[in-house]
């Protein structure tokens, strides 16, 4: 339901110009590929996008080639042609403007998730969604309010509704999820 994970606050987050897509881990091979680290739930959409940014001053990157290879996803981009030239990626963060990226039905961006408040179909106020944690098999909302800490996993069997322009999550506790 989610494309960047991350802690927010109990305050609702701007809109972001820029969507981080994934982190440089290292150069790869002799010709300038970059060994990527994605933080979207769909990497192979990378392979869609015919311009990047990267680093703190977003330089812009064309992007040539994205490909999966041995369980990891390689990219090669214009104006990188060794292997020095790939090193000195590594570590920095790669993005593309907000608006570059559509997202589909039932999915939403991290930054519309941290900060709504949460209420249970009855319409008992559970509290915020101050974090999201990614745990391999789906995504869970960290919720705080008077009763404490609530763990909600983001599965529609739990998250009945979000309306991030009302600011309100709309969910349905299964048993065992609350005492």
């Amino acid at each position: 339901m989610t494309l960047t994970h991350g802690s927010g606050s109990q305050q609702r987050l701007p809109e972001p110009r820029f969507l981080t897509l994934a982190r440089v881990l290292r150069g790869w091979g002799i010709r300038g590929d970059v060994k990527i680290q994605p933080f979207t739930d769909r990497p192979d959409d990378l392979a869609h996008f015919e311009r990047i940014f990267i680093g703190p001053q977003q330089r812009e990157y064309v992007v040539e080639k994205f490909r999966p290879h041995q369980g990891n996803w390689l990219l090669k981009l214009s104006g990188v042609d060794t292997r020095s030239a790939a090193d000195e990626l590594r570590g920095l963060l790669i993005v593309i403007p907000r608006e570059e990226r559509a997202l589909e039905t039932d999915e939403y961006y991290a930054y519309q998730v941290l900060g709504l408040q949460v209420k249970t179909i009855e319409g008992a106020a559970l509290g915020v969604v101050t974090e999201i944690l990614a745990t391999g098999a789906n995504d869970v909302y960290v919720v705080k309010g008077d009763r404490g800490e609530v763990l909600l996993p983001a599965r529609p069997e739990v998250i009945r509704s979000i309306d991030p322009e009302a600011g309100v999550m709309i969910v349905e506790l299964l048993p065992g999820l609350i005492e």
